[in-house]
């Protein structure tokens, strides 16, 4: 008898104490474990009314999905953060196909351009609205399974080919393109493209606040990591201060660098700051750009990370309201800094390890079989 019960306790201790992974497919794509708000550091030491605020935002787009419908008219009915996410939600730390739980989180910000909306010598680089001739194609209809993919081109002749590469568009003449202003910054503009939102800043003071609109259907390509992989900047200063230190002495390298990504991006004036894919404001320190494989845009996401510059813990409860070209990966995300020297100071040198936890409202169950 004695030999039974130290056999149960023992089976006991390796399996019901054992991590369970769980798979969602209809709103990740990852593997979940399960977890207590007690196990996610620093949960009940956060903001969660700021986190409350920042979620009821986003639910002016995000409450179309059926997973947010019910959480979303919930949360207008109440003001107490804490209580808000316990009772509504389960948390799940999301996991990779390797069984690992940390992924990388890089950051990103919204840059301040000088600008002018007439063309000098100065002010020589245009921000483009969509090309006039551009055509996007959704093959939905025919192929259901395609419904999140998008083809864009140009017809010539009676072909649809693909839409000009980021050099084609700054060497070929071409009358479909209308600028909405000029900057004086080539690689500046380049992260405005990377970025994409900021403002620019007018000679009369005026601040023009520029949003992404489209993109040309190219594939992004890494140029920080072309230039690592040619030597032209070290893992030390692999960051976006490193590389404008290179371009600053080597200015003649700036356009074989940059044309190394020929992904490029189209800008609209916007009537707000920095919008991201869910079509809400982004907060500062309170959204992120995420992989939507893994994480539904307008997901509450509790990100456990670190400030790159100080090294103090990032534990905050954010929302997913962004995508990026360079986001993607089963625990990847971009953190919003802000605005400004300050947000690019954070956001230019962040690639840290990281845990995300996802949200999962408690009254989908439909969703989830």
């Amino acid at each position: 008898m004695k030999h039974l019960l130290i056999f149960i306790i023992t089976i006991f201790i390796f399996t019901g104490c054992s991590t369970k992974l769980t798979k969602y497919d209809n709103i990740s794509k990852a593997s979940l474990e399960r977890v207590s708000f007690y196990e996610i550091e620093d949960f009940y030491n956060d903001d969660l009314n700021k986190a409350l605020e920042v979620f009821v935002k986003a639910c002016k787009k995000s409450k179309k999905n059926e997973l947010f419908q019910g959480v979303c008219q919930e949360a207008l009915s109440t003001q107490n953060g804490r209580d808000f996410f316990i009772s509504n939600f389960h948390a799940y730390k999301l996991v990779d196909s390797k069984g690992e739980d940390e992924g990388v989180i890089t950051g990103y910000y919204e840059p301040l351009l000088n600008g002018s909306l007439n063309k000098d010598e100065r002010f020589k680089y245009p921000i483009y609205k969509t090309p006039k001739d551009m055509i996007i194609v959704d093959l939905s209809s025919v192929y259901p399974e395609l419904k999140k993919y998008r083809l864009r081109g140009k017809v010539v002749g009676n072909k649809l080919i693909p839409y000009d590469s980021r050099e084609e568009l700054e060497l070929t003449p071409n009358e479909n393109l209308e600028p909405i202003c000029y900057v004086d910054d080539k690689f500046e503009l380049f992260l405005l493209h990377i970025q994409g939102s900021g403002k620019v800043k007018l000679q009369d003071g005026t601040v023009l606040n520029i949003g992404y609109d489209n993109q040309n259907g190219r594939r992004y390509k890494s140029v920080g990591k072309f230039m690592l992989q040619n030597g032209f900047i070290t893992k030390n200063n692999a960051s976006i201060q490193g590389m404008k230190e290179f371009f600053d002495n080597n200015p003649q390298k700036v356009d074989e660098i940059l044309n190394h990504n020929e992904s490029y991006i189209f800008f609209r004036e916007s009537s707000q700051g920095a919008t991201g894919s869910l079509g809400v404001e982004l907060t500062k320190k309170r959204n992120l750009a995420v992989d939507r494989r893994y994480i539904p845009l307008g997901m509450p996401v509790f990100i456990s990370t670190l400030n790159p510059v100080t090294k103090e813990k990032i534990n905050k409860l954010t929302v997913a309201a962004d995508t990026g070209g360079a986001i993607k990966g089963e625990i990847r995300a971009d953190f919003f800094w802000g605005y400004g020297d300050e947000a690019l100071e954070y956001a230019g040198r962040m690639k840290e390890k990281g845990k995300l936890y996802i949200l999962i409202p408690k009254d989908k169950k439909q969703v989830l079989n």
